[in-house]
């Protein structure tokens, strides 16, 4: 097939992988239209080589197979993935997902990024700018074309300050401080941890051993949001929260005037206990940013991403963590 009729007749793939799962779109080359989507909530395991590449081909080959069946006459021209933990995990995914799409598909186009970079890519394009994506995890990005700017993301034990994990761990600790009478503690916060997961002094035992731990501490998150109007506690929980996710972005935005923040991910549905704070502290540490609501979400970045590679029209700046293209553009 031409290079032409690729463009107009060949399919994408994008993939959105992140701490509580995995979403999966395949489109049409020529204009991004998605054709299908498909989720799943097991999120791709990780071990001693970083992100499994096994487990995350287990789940979306099967899943694109059965997109792609009712357009078989239509080849997959250009994949793209942008998973959480790809920068500092993702040795194995740039190793195996390349040669394991092309087996696949014949698609000789992939680009592997971190899921900030999709974020980003969703929200702003193509454009000069940075972008929150706050999650289970929490990384800000920004760009002027040239490289890339990033800021945390480095995940639930070292980092991802603000981000959903973070706020749900920060929420399950004033819940034990209140089990034990220390100072700081929150009795409805107790109340609700012991709702959601049993006896408080079980926690430890049922959550240490969890490989998912940071999506159990991610779905505490919103409890700490329903409480944050009523207990001082949980909102000063939110605060600081909202404090780290503006030192990020004011580490990663471009300066200069003109530059746009856009904020983007689930954990900024919780909504104005999060977003006053969070607004008020991009005013003081981001003065010359403005805010614009996202465009898309990460998958749609995906989906864009893969799409601008299958057209050559990427504009997106290359990185050896953030973003790595593996084959030419359609000429």
């Amino acid at each position: 097939m031409d290079p032409v009729n690729e463009r107009s007749e060949g399919l994408v793939v994008g993939v959105d992988s992140g701490g509580s799962g995995l979403r999966i779109a395949l489109a049409g080359a020529g204009g991004g239209a998605v054709l299908g989507t498909v989720a799943s909530r097991e999120p791709v395991r990780t071990g001693a080589g970083g992100i499994s590449a096994a487990h995350f081909l287990e789940q979306v080959l099967p899943a694109v197979r059965g997109l792609a069946e009712p357009y078989a006459s239509r080849p997959v021209v250009a994949v793209a993935v942008g998973a959480a933990g790809m920068a500092t995990l993702g040795d194995e995914l740039r190793a195996e997902l390349p040669g394991a799409f092309a087996g696949a598909w014949g698609v000789r186009r992939v680009a592997l990024a971190a899921d900030g970079v999709t974020a980003y890519a969703g929200a702003l394009g193509q454009r000069p700018g940075a972008v929150v994506a706050g999650g289970t995890g929490m990384i800000a990005l920004g760009t002027d074309l040239t490289a890339w700017r990033r800021a945390d993301g480095w995940g639930h034990l070292l980092g991802d300050c603000g981000g959903g994990a973070w706020i749900g761990r920060a929420g399950l600790e004033a819940a034990m401080r209140a089990y034990d009478g220390r100072r700081g503690g929150s009795v409805p916060l107790l109340a609700r941890a012991e709702k959601l997961f049993g006896p408080a002094a079980g926690l430890p035992g049922a959550l240490y051993p969890r490989t998912d731990r940071a999506a159990v501490l991610a779905s505490f998150a919103p409890e700490v949001g329903r409480c944050a109007g009523e207990d001082p506690v949980a909102a000063d929980i939110l605060a600081r929260a909202a404090g780290h996710v503006a030192e990020a972005a004011a580490a990663a935005c471009p300066g200069g005037p003109g530059a746009v923040v856009a904020l983007t991910g689930g954990l900024f549905r919780m909504g104005d206990a999060l977003l006053v704070p969070l607004r008020a502290a991009l005013g003081e540490l981001v003065p010359h940013a403005r805010e614009v609501p996202p465009a898309g979400d990460p998958l749609a970045g995906a989906v864009g991403l893969a799409t601008a590679l299958a057209g050559g029209t990427l504009r997106l700046p290359e990185d050896p963590a953030l973003l790595r293209v593996f084959g030419g553009p359609a000429t």
